[in-house]
C-alpha cells in the first residue's frame, strides 16, 4: 500500500518536495527553532507574519509604481529580498532582488546601468507581476505545509 503523500521525497524533518520554491536546508533552520514539531508555532508565526509583510510591500509596489518613484521600489524590493531570503524562499529573493536593482536604474543582474525611467519602469512591472506570482505559489505550499489551506 502507498504512502500518505507518494509525490513527494520528505527530508528528515517530513518536509514535502517544494521543488525550486523553497531552499529545504533554510527552511530547516526556522523548523528546528520550533518546541513542538507537531504544532510548529513559532516558524508558522514567522512564516505567517511574512506572508503579511509580503502583501503590505506589493501594495506599497503598486503605489511607488504609480508614482513612478523608482527608489522607493528599489528599496521595497531590498527589504522583501531580505526576509524571503532568510525563510528561504529562493525565487521570490530572486524576482526582489531584480525588482532592487531596476529600481536603481541597473539591468537585472545590477552590473549595468540603465538610464531610462521607462524601461526600468517597464521591467520593474513585469518582474512585480512575476514575484507576486511566485509569492502566491509559495503561500499556498506553507498554508497546505502548516495545514491552513483555506
Amino acid at each position: 500500500m502507498p504512502a500518505a503523500d507518494t509525490r513527494s521525497e520528505e527530508g528528515s524533518s517530513g518536509l514535502p518536495d517544494f521543488g525550486d520554491t523553497i531552499d529545504v536546508a533554510t527552511f530547516e533552520q526556522i523548523l528546528e527553532m520550533d518546541d513542538d514539531e507537531e504544532e510548529r508555532e513559532f516558524s508558522k508565526s514567522i512564516v505567517f507574519d511574512f506572508f503579511q509583510q509580503a502583501d503590505s510591500t506589493f501594495d506599497k509596489m503598486d503605489d511607488y509604481l504609480e508614482k513612478k518613484d523608482l527608489a522607493q521600489l528599489s528599496a521595497l524590493g531590498h527589504f522583501l529580498k531580505g526576509s524571503s531570503a532568510t525563510l528561504g524562499m529562493t525565487k521570490v529573493k530572486e524576482s526582489c532582488e531584480k525588482i532592487q536593482h531596476y529600481g536603481a536604474h541597473k539591468d537585472e543582474t545590477g552590473t549595468r546601468d540603465e538610464p531610462d525611467d521607462e524601461v526600468c519602469l517597464k521591467n520593474l512591472k513585469a518582474v512585480i507581476a512575476q514575484a507576486k506570482q511566485e509569492f502566491k505559489v509559495v503561500e499556498r505550499q506553507l498554508r497546505k505545509f502548516y495545514h491552513d489551506d483555506e
